[in-house]
């Protein structure tokens, strides 16, 4: 046997055993666990430093002990037996279907959750985010619920990772077998006005639209010169006659030369039944209506669309076909299936270090209306003490009797404000992914 003889033997190393492969499998998991385990404990002594010192603020300010890290919290209100049972005294205005009933973002119970919540609610994203990407890979081994997902998904919104969106979007819809979330960056919208906070006035059209719409568009201009963002509710609109659309397309362009921020809600739905009703080469339903239909899919970015539904128009009508223009400070919102609703206090992207001139506004808001609606359609964060000062300042208002409701509010918000106890005031409704 030659010396290269033995340097060829040395090189094949054994097969492992299957006792080898299996003390080995088993060093890996607990490796992970072990990693897994540090990794909460630092977050958790993260939290612990801040809650201290944020205990001292709120101290100071309230003259009540902000509750530290695994001490009593504010009690979880029992899931009701019945919710029909108690919809018989809530204004018409807050009658829900089923499907917008409050959802939680995740489980409520769940300590990774309320850690990541509070660490996200005083800035520490990096640590969220790296407890999240844990929750999600534990919630896939596991086939538990998407609460971590959506979570994930809205710090990734928030703080403009769209190709980590993309990314998740990709793992989402193999793991769920259905359509991901599309990217909405509230961070973008929020950009447009992000000092302000107040009522939005909102239009809730229904039924026919025609002549008769007039006044209510003549009520939403008059106050789009004292409020900046208007709310415009299409979801329960049956159909479009001419004068209708005319009016409607004359207050939409409006709006927009005055740059005020619209949310359209049930944009997309009007937008199918108008294209639905018209006809390339007839002109019945008059030119108000396809132009209509244009400033809806201008409104809405739908570029490609506009081009093809502009030639339609112009065949039709035998003219030169409108070019796009972006639209200004326009978002979209998810049809609700309600009776009406009511003018919303929009609360502003970030609330943090005391809630300061926010909360007269708030409490003006509170004089003008017995039902109290907030939007955070808008709203990215709000920080763990200012969260305590909001809650103390609704249990008066609950003690009263009143409604209250938290509608749109992303899922990182939304598990703070179920740690705290704000489900024994209010209704919250997460956005829905």
């Amino acid at each position: 046997m030659g010396l290269f003889s033995l340097f060829k033997k040395a090189e094949t190393l054994p097969p492992l055993t299957d006792d080898e492969q299996a003390r080995l499998a088993a060093n890996s998991e607990a490796e992970r666990q072990s990693q897994a385990a540090r990794q909460r404990e630092i977050a958790r002594a993260t939290a612990m430093k801040i809650d201290a010192i944020e205990s001292a603020m709120a101290a100071d300010i309230f003259n009540l002990p902000e509750p530290a890290w695994g001490s009593q919290r504010p009690p979880r209100p029992p899931r009701p037996a019945a919710d029909a049972a108690e919809l018989g005294d809530i204004p018409t205005t807050l009658l829900l279907a089923d499907d917008e009933l409050p959802l939680a973002s995740a489980d409520d119970s769940a300590p990774a959750v309320e850690e990541i919540a509070i660490l996200y609610a005083n800035g520490q994203n990096g640590v969220a985010q790296q407890m999240l990407l844990a929750a999600v890979a534990e919630a896939n081994r596991l086939n538990s619920d998407r609460g971590a997902w959506w979570m994930l998904f809205d710090l990734y919104q928030v703080t403009g990772q769209q190709d980590a969106f993309d990314n998740l979007s990709i793992d989402y819809a193999s793991t769920f077998e259905t359509s991901p979330p599309a990217w909405q960056a509230p961070a973008a919208l929020a950009a447009a006005s992000p000092d302000w906070a107040g009522l939005t006035p909102t239009a809730s059209f229904s039924g026919v639209l025609g002549p008769h719409i007039a006044p209510q568009l003549e009520r939403l201009r008059a106050l789009a010169g004292e409020h900046p963002v208007l709310r415009l509710e299409f979801s329960r609109v049956a159909a479009v006659h001419a004068d209708g659309a005319a009016l409607l397309l004359d207050t939409l362009r409006q709006l927009q030369r005055q740059q005020r921020e619209l949310i359209l809600v049930g944009a997309a739905a009007l937008t199918a039944h108008l294209r639905g009703n018209l006809t390339i080469g007839r002109r019945d339903e008059g030119e108000a209506s396809w132009l209509l239909l244009l400033e809806l899919l201008q409104l809405q970015h739908r570029e490609k669309e506009f081009e093809q539904v502009s030639m339609d128009y112009c065949v039709t009508f035998e003219v030169s076909p409108p070019a796009f223009t972006p639209p200004h400070k326009v978002a979209m919102a998810p049809a609700q299936h309600v009776p009406a609703s009511p003018d919303r206090f929009m609360l502003p992207p970030v609330i943090e270090q005391q809630l300061g001139a926010l909360l007269p506004a708030i409490q003006r808001y509170a004089e003008q209306y017995p039902a109290l609606v907030f939007d955070c359609s808008r709203l990215t964060r709000i920080d763990y003490a200012s969260a305590i000062q909001l809650h103390s300042a609704l249990q008066e208002w609950a003690g009263q009797g009143r409604k209250i409701a938290f509608r749109d509010v992303n899922h990182l918000v939304n598990a703070l404000l179920r740690l705290l106890g704000y489900a024994s005031l209010a209704r919250i409704y997460p956005h829905k992914y």
